[in-house]
């Protein structure tokens, strides 16, 4: 889904989300600045800014020096894009970071400090992946030990 230009409301605490433009990524995020600092990403934006060396200090200056509400991050969210309602999920093997994300239109929404939490886990998309595969290899190779299968085994 591309960026859309309307108005929405935070899926966490409700408030109206403003549009901040960030140039990196040329492209505007929906920001609850008045609310509880939640960033809802749609379309792809979250792959221009999930890295260190991606540029985010628009969006840290817009949140700067700002309080914000605490939101019960256990409530199922509804996307306020499509109405759906939102999946909790981890953002990374590490499973220490998790997010809504709309499983039918493809949004994202990250809690107050989640996204700067989630660009410190790797230094770049491919060790986050390598992350992933390394996990779901050593799950494998467990449920086939549990079988009673040794490497070169087949059932």
């Amino acid at each position: 889904m591309n960026d859309t230009r309307e108005m929405i409301n935070c899926p966490a605490c409700g408030q109206k989300m403003h549009k901040v433009f960030l140039q990196s990524g040329n492209c505007y995020l929906d920001v609850c600045v008045d609310g509880c600092g939640g960033i809802f990403f749609d379309g792809m934006e979250l792959k221009k800014f999930d890295e260190k060396h991606e540029n985010i200090d628009e969006l840290k200056n817009e949140l700067l020096n700002k309080e914000f509400v605490k939101t019960d991050d256990t409530q199922i969210r509804t996307c306020p894009l499509c109405g759906n309602k939102m999946v909790k999920n981890f953002v990374s093997a590490k499973k220490q970071i998790q997010i809504d994300e709309c499983y039918n239109c493809g949004a994202k929404f990250f809690d107050h400090g989640e996204l700067t939490k989630m660009r410190e886990e790797y230094n770049n998309e491919e060790e986050r992946r390598q992350d992933f595969l390394s996990r779901d290899y050593n799950e494998f190779y467990d449920m086939l030990s549990a079988l009673g299968l040794q490497d070169g085994e087949t059932f």
